[in-house]
């Protein structure tokens, strides 16, 4: 069984003239990639900014943003819904070739690795888990993580491998690194 999750509201403050703090927007994001070939997989870059030190009142990018990287100093905020895997192994391999060769194409994606999946960012990002439960896959070990968890990644060789029956839904914030 899999999840129809609902989708990522997303809510940005801002002053106005008088110089009062007040909502600017609060609507559901609208920057969803999907891969055709990964039904269910639905990453939302819900907010990026583009420099050190952040300009608090610099505007919305996400729309323009392609790739899994943040910008050259920069960071994003991807929300991203990881369907169950299929038990065929050649099946997952086509899906995740699919994701890497396409929506994140600028991933060091290690297609010879242990999981399909497995690629390297040179970022740090902290990953939370929002709903259900997934595997954090490494070049040695793995771990369970469930909704409540959070991983810090930085810059290692890793996948995410959902064993469930469920979606799990991760936020990830990437931090550009060196």
């Amino acid at each position: 069984m899999t999840d129809n999750l609902p989708p990522i509201r997303r809510i940005v403050t801002g002053i106005d003239a008088s110089g009062r703090s007040r909502i600017v927007e609060d609507a559901p994001a609208s920057s969803i990639r999907t891969v055709a070939e990964r039904p269910g997989y639905r990453a939302v870059n819900v907010w990026r900014t583009e420099e050190t030190p952040v300009r608090i009142g610099a505007p919305d990018t996400t729309a323009n943003h392609k790739g899994i990287l943040p910008p050259k100093k920069g960071t994003i905020l991807r929300i991203i819904d990881f369907p169950p895997e299929p038990k065929d192994t050649q099946e997952l391999k086509g899906m995740l070739h699919a994701t890497f060769g396409g929506i994140y194409n600028d991933a060091a994606h290690d297609k010879g690795a242990r999981h399909p999946g497995m690629h390297t960012t040179q970022t740090v990002d902290y990953a939370i888990i929002l709903e259900g439960e997934i595997w954090a896959v490494m070049d040695e070990g793995e771990t369970l993580m469930r909704a409540g968890d959070v991983l810090i990644q930085r810059g290692t060789n890793h996948a995410w491998a959902n064993r469930s029956a469920r979606t799990a839904r991760i936020a990830f914030v990437l931090i550009d690194g060196s």
